[in-house]
């Protein structure tokens, strides 16, 4: 059992239904089930606020997770991950930015926040940026999601 909701709190107008195809193979790869989680679009003026909150940091930013696990001992028969945060103007802008399509860096970022929910941190170390991102990669390749 898988369930998530994307919920458009923003009213993104563009077709964003190849998110779920990137959700289930982000999972299928990790051969994770039984989970449940959010990914919400929101506006920068929101994620500036949340960013500020909860990370002390007074900016908007693209992507925020909010896992309910903290360690890899609960053990439950359903998990429920939590929720991913994603900024749509910034999504729109650093599309822009890096040259590549709106669908790209929208998978991108929720591929990023779902790894974030399942247990990686790339903030930890060398090693585990190099992991996350190179799982990222493979991600987005394996489905042909490329600028």
């Amino acid at each position: 059992m898988r369930e998530y909701e994307i919920i458009n709190e923003y009213n993104y107008k563009s077709d964003y239904s190849y998110l779920n195809e990137v959700i289930e193979h982000t999972l299928d790869k990790l051969n994770i089930n039984n989970v449940i989680f959010s990914v919400v679009f929101i506006d920068d003026d929101e994620m500036h606020k949340m960013n500020k909150e909860y990370r002390n940091v007074d900016r908007t930013t693209d992507v925020l997770s909010f896992a309910l696990e903290d360690n890899n001992r609960i053990s439950a028969e359903v998990r429920n991950l939590g929720d991913v945060f994603i900024s749509i103007p910034k999504m729109i802008e650093q599309a822009s930015e890096y040259k590549h399509s709106e669908k790209r860096e929208l998978s991108f970022l929720t591929c990023h926040g779902l790894l974030h929910l399942l247990g990686y941190d790339h903030t930890k170390s060398k090693e585990e940026e190099e992991k996350q991102f190179k799982l990222q990669d493979e991600i987005l390749n394996d489905l042909n999601i490329i600028l």
